[in-house]
């Protein structure tokens, strides 16, 4: 069965840093675009980072840059979304996805396009 299963939320106070993981099972990320993403309520999905197949062509959104770090581990088939200063904002379910079609990170990001998707984990940002 091809999955991806995020880990790592929580609860953190504001200024407070976590990291997200997404590891693929039934299948490799070699081939594939990545990205997060998140939906808060009453909210559309967006797309937070991507990252293309090759790790060369990153996408961050104007609201995360600076703050949060994509990146992915080949051999253990995960994802990673590091995220620093966080605040009240970014509280959300934060998804991962894999795409094997998608031109640029960009795109993948800003269309929501995905193969897959994780089934999300909840970061909250609370004092």
């Amino acid at each position: 069965q091809l999955q991806l299963v995020e880990s790592g939320g929580g609860l953190v106070q504001p200024g407070g840093s976590l990291r997200l993981s997404c590891t693929a099972s039934g299948f490799t990320l070699d081939d594939y675009a990545i990205g997060w993403f998140r939906q808060a309520p009453g909210k559309e999905r967006e797309g937070v980072s991507c990252l293309d197949p090759s790790n060369t062509d990153t996408y961050y959104a104007d609201s995360v840059k600076g703050r949060f770090t994509i990146s992915r581990d080949y051999a253990r088939k995960t994802v990673y979304l590091q995220m620093n200063s966080l605040s009240t904002d970014d509280t959300a379910v934060y998804y991962c996805a894999a795409d094997k079609s998608s031109p640029t990170s960009q795109v993948m990001c800003v269309f929501r396009i995905s193969d897959y998707w994780g089934q999300g984990t909840q970061v909250t940002v609370s004092s």
